[in-house]
């Protein structure tokens, strides 16, 4: 019998492991390689969901929110933006990266629209897109809003919001949902506010909720609870962002 219930579990295990598809694209001359995970139940509108990882690359947390939503229902793909064994090696290297993409936007652009490109080639309807990303991937999520690349919406979980105030501001189309910490010490008050600026400049269908106590990286269960430290996991906020994510889902393909 416990033979039987450790090949059950093993069983189990590797069939949650075996949703995520390992897929190779490219970039010009630079390797990619993103995750993806098919609908695990009636999906007739083929809709899928993009998901762009923090700061430190692809992650065990975009791999499991792909999991998660594939089987809510949607095909899900995690994209790689920084590239085949690029990933940080520390903090500091994160910030350099994600740097890089912050200040030349229209790369990051690319990288989604490339990885939209794969959802696609994996069944999605190209009509049917939401992009979703977790601090600088809710930066990027942002991004494919301002890019106006084809996605019916967006949503950025504690991501950054803040745009060079030079750079123009051009109509929104695609609906816009922020999941903000309250307390984010790295979000400051004047990007919230140039924000929502930006949103009614751009005629945007805009939504932004926040979250009481609540930092920055709410969703991630890998980091203790301690606010003081600026980044750390809350699990009402964790729950409550989620469930906001999927009303949002029900409105836009409904």
């Amino acid at each position: 019998m416990k033979k039987y219930a450790i090949i059950l579990l093993f069983s189990i295990s590797f069939t949650m492991m075996a949703q995520l598809e390992t897929i190779n694209y490219s970039d010009t001359n630079q390797k990619l390689e993103g995750f993806f995970a098919k609908a695990q139940k009636d999906n007739p509108k083929n809709a899928g969901v993009i998901i762009l990882p923090a700061w430190m690359g692809i992650d065990a947390h975009a791999k499991e929110s792909a999991e998660n939503l594939s089987k809510l229902g949607y095909h899900a793909f995690v994209a790689d933006i920084y590239g085949t064994n690029n990933n940080p090696k520390d903090t500091s290297e994160a910030g350099k990266l994600s740097g890089y993409f912050k200040n030349n936007y229209k790369d990051y652009q690319k990288r989604i629209q490339l990885a939209i490109d794969q959802l696609i080639k994996q069944g999605a309807n190209a009509n049917e897109i939401v992009v979703i990303g977790y601090c600088f991937g809710g930066t990027g999520a942002i991004e494919a809003a301002r890019g106006n690349l084809n996605v019916k919406g967006v949503v950025s979980f504690h991501g950054g919001l803040g745009k060079d105030p030079m750079r123009e501001t051009k109509l929104i189309h695609s609906k816009v949902l922020v999941l903000h910490g309250a307390d984010d010490p790295y979000v400051p008050q004047k990007d919230v506010v140039a924000f929502q600026d930006e949103m009614r400049t751009a005629k945007a269908d805009w939504q932004m909720n926040f979250y009481a106590n609540a930092v920055h990286a709410f969703t991630h269960k890998d980091l203790d609870t301690d606010n003081s430290k600026g980044a750390a996991y809350n699990e009402l906020a964790d729950k409550r962002s989620w469930q906001a994510m999927q009303d949002f889902f029900n409105e836009i393909f409904k």
